[in-house]
C-alpha cells in the first residue's frame, strides 16, 4: 500500500527513479541532504515506463513494494505511486505539473536528480518549464564532470543556481542548488549483476528489501 503524503509546512522535495532496486545510493545521500538543506520529507516516485532509460526488470508493484520496505519506520520519506498508474512514459514535468496543482502556487517544491541527470537536463522534455514549477536540488555523482554541455547550459545553471538553502525555503520555485552530499559508488546495475552472479548484496541495500528480492527471485 502506497502513502500519498500531504505536504508538511516548509519546502517539500520529490525524487523520482525506477528504484529496480532501491539502495543505500539512493538513501543515503538524500538523508545526507535533507540534513543540508532543511527538509522534513522527501516523497519517492517510482516511474512506470522511465523515457530516458531500459525498462525496469522488476514490475512496478514488486518496486512499489521493495521503497515501502526500505523506507518503513523512517519518517524523512513517503512515497507517491501515481507514475505507476500510467501506461504511457513518465515526464517529470507533467507530474510535477499536477503536484504543483495539487500543492498551489506558494508551496516551496523542490525535485531532486543526481548530477549525471543535471549533465543531460536538456534532453528531458520540457526541460526549461522545470524550474517554473520547483527547484532542482542537485546529489554529487562520483566520477562525473562539474560543468555543463555547452556555454549556453552553463549561463542558465549560473544563472538559477543559489547557494544558501534559505532561498529555497523563501520562494516555491526557480533555484537550482549543487549539494555536498556523500559520493556512493552503488547503483542498481551492479547490484542486479550481482545477484545474477550470486553475489552477496548485504552492503549495498536494506536488509528487508533484500530478503524481499529473495523470496520474489528477483535478478536472477
Amino acid at each position: 500500500m502506497s502513502t500519498n503524503t500531504t505536504a508538511a509546512a516548509g519546502l517539500h522535495a520529490l525524487f523520482g527513479g525506477t528504484f529496480d532496486p532501491i539502495h543505500y545510493g539512493h538513501l543515503r545521500p538524500v538523508e545526507a541532504l535533507a540534513q543540508e538543506v532543511g527538509l522534513n520529507q522527501v516523497t519517492l516516485l517510482p516511474n512506470h515506463v522511465p523515457p530516458h532509460r531500459p525498462q525496469p526488470e522488476a514490475n512496478a508493484q514488486q518496486r512499489l513494494k521493495m521503497v515501502e520496505l526500505a523506507i518503513a519506520g523512517n519518517p524523512l520519506f513517503a512515497v507517491d505511486d501515481r507514475e505507476l498508474h500510467r501506461t504511457t512514459p513518465s515526464y517529470t514535468v507533467e507530474t510535477l505539473e499536477a503536484i504543483r496543482q495539487e500543492r498551489g502556487p506558494h508551496q516551496p517544491l523542490a525535485f531532486i536528480i543526481g548530477q549525471d541527470s543535471l549533465l543531460s537536463l536538456h534532453k528531458w522534455q520540457r526541460w526549461q518549464d522545470l524550474l517554473s514549477l520547483c527547484h532542482l536540488l542537485v546529489l554529487a555523482r562520483p566520477g562525473y564532470d562539474d560543468r555543463m554541455e555547452t556555454p549556453a547550459l552553463q549561463r542558465w545553471l549560473d544563472t538559477h543556481r543559489v547557494s544558501d538553502p534559505a532561498a529555497l525555503h523563501s520562494r516555491p520555485h526557480g533555484s537550482l542548488y549543487l549539494a555536498d552530499t556523500p559520493l556512493l559508488e552503488i547503483s542498481a546495475t551492479e547490484i542486479r549483476e550481482r545477484r545474477h552472479q550470486g553475489a552477496s548484496c548485504d552492503d549495498l541495500l536494506p536488509r528487508p528489501v533484500q530478503r524481499y528480492i529473495e523470496l520474489q527471485g528477483l535478478y536472477r
